[in-house]
């Protein structure tokens, strides 16, 4: 036994050392055989599997410990005291079945005699090990050390996994990475050497045929060196990022497949405009017909993708009546435009050769987008600025609105299916009688429609605009009207023409 002095000094020594360490006395039997150890000194910060310190002091192993008794770790004891020469066991396996306490732990050991007793100091790996472990598997990662003297490798668990490699195979040598590297990045390999030679770290981002699949792996790497400069090892951390490029390249194809459709559609859009304005050019000051003001509106959706089938027609006859039209083609771009087109010119031809009944005029119009295969909606009226009578019938198209004195209502609808929908459809005809200072509104269902779901429609804020404008004095009435009505939607086109009997 050590005596008093000796035994105070090693324990003030250990107490505050950060490692684990304690230093054991042995205790003989009878026969004068080691039976036991006693914990003479234990570091401070060096708690054991069950969290005991220094409270360990004075405690033999046989209690603490009972399974590691005439074990590997109890003869290493054993025969350190009876040399003299340190001995050491890696990865020690230590168990335990008490509840609270980690049944697997596993350590390195190393054991000195001193003064009479023995120093052993130990290191846990499995907790470390588990951590890097998990870290490895959450991060896709691995790490790699390269020995350049002796040209040895180290890989951890992750680096096998990554590489999908037998760690029975070893790590693999600098030929075989070279081998995997896709040979379009073998030059950022290169550039990485000569980061690392200037004392730079490198992070480059290189492809590696792993079996039948490619791998992209993000490389951080750096060089060891001596006092003197010269390069000892290459410590690298390397991160599987393929999902990553994955989806930034699918992206990447989807930006470009959006843009190339956004540009097309754009395209469509702008010559559709010009195709609009070629077919139906819209005035910029109002028109002076028989008995009639009229003013024409037409804005395009704020969508640059959408250009839709709106149309107008406002026209003098041969015996000084005047007919009006709105109508609207369902779908967007160039082939509502065209489809547009087609009704438009039709109309303005069987007027020029006196087909001028509104239900007449529906009827063909209908037939027409029969051939067409297209569906749309229209209001035909004729004006006789002597009766004051206004003749019109409708193809499912919303009412006109007429307003008188400052209150605006909708025209009584007469019957009519839309434009499309049957050969043999026929169309009813009404004729209301106007009066001086009417404002009469034909619009396209842009003006009053959102299609945002839950937005109330605008047509009572348009009629009470409508109204408003009716009480104004007559010079000024179409004119008030035009800033209020002229608000763009942003799904469909918008077509107004807005009319004040003289």
């Amino acid at each position: 036994m050590a005596d008093d002095a000796v035994t105070y000094a090693i324990r003030e020594v250990l107490s505050v050392i950060p490692a684990g360490c304690t230093w054991l006395l042995p205790i003989s039997d009878p026969d004068g055989e080691i039976a036991d150890f006693e914990i003479a000194a234990a570091s401070g910060s060096g708690d054991d599997i069950y969290r005991r310190g220094t409270d360990r002091v004075a405690s033999r192993l046989s209690e603490l410990y009972p399974s590691i008794v005439g074990g590997s770790l109890w003869r290493l004891y054993l025969a350190v005291l009876r040399t003299g020469e340190p001995g050491e066991i890696s990865e020690f396996r230590y168990e335990e079945k008490r509840a609270g306490v980690v049944p697997r732990s596993v350590f390195d050991v190393t054991v000195h005699r001193v003064l009479g007793g023995l120093l052993v100091w130990w290191q846990r790996l499995d907790e470390d090990r588990r951590r890097i472990e998990r870290t490895e598997q959450l991060g896709n990662l691995g790490w790699a050390e390269y020995d350049l003297i002796t040209g040895e490798s180290q890989w951890s668990a992750g680096m096998y996994r990554l590489f999908e490699r037998d760690p029975g195979l070893g790590p693999m040598t600098r030929l075989e990475q070279a081998a995997a590297i896709d040979p379009d990045d073998r030059g950022l390999a290169e550039s990485a050497w000569l980061t690392m030679e200037s004392g730079g770290v490198s992070d480059v981002t290189v492809r590696f045929r792993v079996g039948s699949t490619v791998k992209h792996t993000r490389i951080l790497s750096d060089v060891v060196s001596d006092a003197e400069g010269a390069p000892l090892k290459v410590h690298a951390v390397v991160q599987d990022v393929t999902a990553r490029e994955q989806t930034r390249g699918a992206i990447e194809r989807l930006s470009d497949q959006l843009r190339t459709r956004e540009l097309t559609a754009l395209a469509e859009h702008r010559l559709a405009a010009q195709l609009q304005q070629m077919i139906q050019p819209v005035p910029a000051a109002p028109l002076a017909l028989p008995g009639l003001e009229v003013m024409v509106g037409y804005l395009p959706a704020e969508s640059a993708v959408r250009v839709g089938g709106d149309w107008y027609h406002a026209q003098e006859l041969a015996d000084g009546r005047t007919v009006l039209a709105v109508g609207d083609v369902a779908g967007h771009g160039l082939a509502a435009a065209n489809s547009m087109a087609h009704l438009r010119f039709a109309l303005i031809a069987w007027l020029a050769i006196g087909i001028d009944d509104p239900a007449l005029l529906l009827k063909h119009l209908n037939r027409l987008s029969g051939r067409l295969r297209v569906t749309g909606t229209a209001v035909i009226a004729v004006y006789d600025p002597g009766s004051r009578a206004l003749t019109w019938a409708r193809a499912g198209h919303a009412s006109p609105l007429l307003a008188r004195a400052g209150t605006a209502m909708p025209l009584e609808p007469p019957a009519g299916l839309l434009l499309g929908a049957d050969d043999e459809s026929s169309y009813q005809v009404l004729t209301p009688c106007l009066s001086s200072g009417d404002l009469l509104l034909l619009y396209t269902d842009g003006l009053v429609e959102r299609r945002v779901p839950g937005t109330p429609s605008l047509l009572t804020d348009v009629m009470a605009t409508l109204g408003a404008a009716s009480a104004a004095p007559g010079e000024v009435a179409l004119a008030s009207l035009a800033g209020r009505l002229n608000r763009p939607s942003p799904d469909d086109d918008t077509c107004t023409v807005a009319v004040r009997v003289l």
